[in-house]
């Protein structure tokens, strides 16, 4: 069966990411490639396999779902974390698959404990700290009570690591608020060592905090919008090419989401094209009719606005967007034909149609944009 648009993810670049990521955080620091908003938006069952390939052998998730389709795409074993949302009755499940999931409230410790105890398996547990964030967390206030559950559990409970999230360090203007929440993160684990709690794991570090604060390393990063080719913000690009001016780029983008011209129409100067009257033809066009629209993911605030990549031209959207389609004008582009390849987002002959180009003119961040693609586009890999 056809699809209307596909993606590709590219190994070569993915390695290339991830040789850069190593060389930042040195040979001791694990790396875990952060999957959650399926892969940000690359697609878990594809992109997982391959990041194993790549030499990936921990993956951070958010939930217990995307956990499961984990664990049925990888075809090797690995260490799996959930991050975020784990109810009560996936517990044993969890526990069961030997999966390690955060703990940041005394209810889903102590059920954790209670669990393990039941099976006779081992909950692999890492402990949220709030520093800052006000999201999700222990309080300092709480540890005691922390301590308390950990030794009634006795080895029913393994405390597999001890983290926290930093509230915005791809941007310098939250320094301080990263300083501070470091230093409470460092008292708070002092304090666990001193009580006798050693956890095999300490990580702190999204994607910015490892290029920005590098004593942020730690045991672990958690590394999610860099693998795939980005940077988390224009400020972190800037502060490492600061740093590197003779060094192009180091992170190439995976993705290449494409499609074909459905049909081409031929439209008269002056008439509208599309719903509304949103776009007048200026001259006699040759219009091609794609055949994706917003409920692809393409957002219809890219009307009159987005480009596409056809025969190596760019060319502009007119009209407006479509739930399954839209029109872009290829008039000027010589010997244009029904069935040509269309680059959504990507790289055709010497042009390319960035995520940060989708954003500028839609208002999305990248990370939102490439986490609304469907999961019902396929994704394959090449080279």
């Amino acid at each position: 069966m056809h699809h209307s648009s596909y993606i590709e993810l590219s190994k070569s670049a993915l390695q290339q990411n991830i040789s850069f990521i190593r060389q930042q955080v040195g040979p001791e620091v694990r790396i875990s490639s952060v999957i959650k908003g399926n892969a940000y938006g690359h697609g878990i069952e594809v992109f997982a396999p391959l990041a194993q390939a790549c030499g990936i052998d921990h993956f951070s998730v958010f939930s217990a779902d995307e956990a499961q389709r984990l664990l049925e795409a990888l075809p090797a074993p690995t260490t799996i974390m959930i991050m975020g949302y784990l109810d009560f009755p996936e517990l044993e499940w969890a526990i069961k698959n030997g999966i390690e999931f955060f703990v940041f409230d005394l209810q889903r410790l102590s059920e954790a404990a209670r669990v393990a105890a039941r099976i006779g398996m081992p909950a692999k547990v890492h402990i949220e700290m709030e520093t800052g964030m006000n999201r999700t967390g222990f309080e300092a206030l709480m540890l005691d009570q922390v301590e308390k559950l950990l030794r009634d559990a006795g080895q029913s409970v393994l405390l597999q690591g001890l983290c926290t999230h930093f509230a915005g360090a791809e941007s310098y203007q939250n320094h301080n608020r990263v300083m501070t929440q470091l230093d409470r993160f460092d008292a708070m684990r002092q304090r666990f060592l001193k009580n006798g709690f050693r956890p095999k794991q300490l990580h702190t570090a999204c994607s910015a905090a490892m290029m920005q604060y590098p004593q942020t390393h730690l045991d672990m990063v958690r590394v999610g919008i860099m693998q795939y080719g980005f940077w988390p913000s224009p400020e972190t690009y800037s502060s490492y090419m600061s740093r590197e001016p003779h060094i192009p780029d180091p992170l190439s983008r995976l993705i290449n989401w494409k499609s074909s011209i459905m049909s081409l129409k031929h439209v008269a100067q002056g008439d509208y094209v599309g719903y509304g009257t949103s776009y007048n033809a200026p001259r006699d066009m040759l219009l091609a009719v794609v055949p994706v629209g917003y409920a692809w993911g393409y957002s219809r605030s890219l009307s009159n606005q987005g480009q596409v990549l056809i025969r190596g031209h760019k060319v502009g959207v007119v009209g407006m967007v479509n739930m399954n389609g839209m029109m872009v004008d290829v008039t000027d582009i010589p010997q244009v034909q029904q069935g040509d390849e269309v680059v959504l987002l990507g790289k055709q002959g010497e042009h390319s149609i960035t995520v940060a180009s989708f954003a500028e003119l839609s208002t999305q961040l990248n990370y939102e944009l490439l986490t609304r693609l469907p999961l019902n586009i396929p994704r394959c890999v090449v080279p």
